[in-house]
């Protein structure tokens, strides 16, 4: 698996500093797919995280998320494992951002 970031689009919100997709390599199960939506934001106190592909739902002001990646584990996180890929992909690529 690759990790590919796209270009910063001109109307990007202003804290969006990257978006990623997972590309799917030969000899792998999902050979020739990739998985799109990761975005990378940085937070107020400057800090990166990654949000994962998901869709909102609710009602009126009351908003949740349903995150398309999830752990098929109990109480395990295997996605922060793949937040940790983006970033680490992300950082060893460029200037930490201010």
């Amino acid at each position: 698996m690759k990790i590919h970031f796209a270009p910063r689009r001109d109307d990007a919100p202003e804290l969006l500093v990257a978006e990623a997709e997972l590309i799917f390599e030969d000899g792998e199960p999902l050979a020739g797919l990739k998985l799109v939506g990761f975005s990378i934001y940085k937070n107020a106190a400057g800090r990166l995280y990654v949000t994962l592909p998901s869709r909102a739902f609710g009602m009126g002001e009351k908003r949740q998320y349903f995150d398309f990646l999830r752990s098929a584990k109990e109480k395990h996180s295997d996605t922060q494992t793949v937040k940790d890929s983006i970033l680490g992909a992300w950082s060893k690529n460029n200037p930490p951002v201010a």
